[in-house]
């Protein structure tokens, strides 16, 4: 049985006039285009350490199979704005799973784009918890539930946005959620 028991958050952006290479720019610029990554569901596992990108690349090896939660979102429409995040919701037990959440859209900044995929995470955790949301109330009225429950000790975010240039190149924006042994 295989539990990650460390996760890094990690976010770039590429361009290229090839879609297919604008992507492993984005993973490069990122710092993960020398990996097989797997993509994953939602489980943040229960215990499971949050560390700096830098220190998370540290367990990583060229050609190495990564599971991953992944966003990402590509085009070559000029002046095009478009962001790609993984949201993330951890409990305050801390033997307990939290979950991660991927959200791309076009026409959001990285502010909207990572407070809905923060939303998201947020919201199947606590689900799960019991808590239950009117799913009309906005993000912050959201949050101040969550933390009175007692139960949702950590919410974040990782977003990548972007806006296309004129030129016909596609960019394509990536955020991931790296999970390590």
């Amino acid at each position: 049985m295989y539990v990650p028991t460390k996760i890094f958050f990690t976010k770039g952006v590429g361009i290229h006039k090839d879609e297919l290479h604008s992507f492993e720019l984005a993973l490069r610029n990122a710092h993960i285009e020398k990996l097989n990554l797997v993509q994953v569901s939602s489980i943040f596992p229960p215990g499971c350490k949050i560390l700096s990108r830098a220190q998370g690349q540290k367990y990583l090896s060229p050609g190495q199979i990564t599971f991953c939660v992944m966003s990402r979102l590509s085009s070559n429409e000029p002046r095009r704005l478009m962001a790609a995040s993984v949201g993330c919701a951890i409990p305050v037990d801390k033997g307990a799973y939290g979950y991660l959440s991927e959200h791309h859209a076009y026409g959001q900044t990285d502010k909207v784009a990572g407070d809905y995929a923060e939303d998201m995470a947020a919201a199947m955790l606590a689900s799960t918890l019991g808590i239950e949301l009117d799913e009309d109330l906005g993000w912050d009225e959201k949050k101040e539930i969550y933390r009175i429950s007692d139960k949702i000790v950590k919410t974040t975010d990782c977003t990548q946005s972007a806006i296309v240039k004129g030129d016909g190149k596609y960019t394509t924006v990536v955020a991931a959620a790296v999970l390590l042994p």
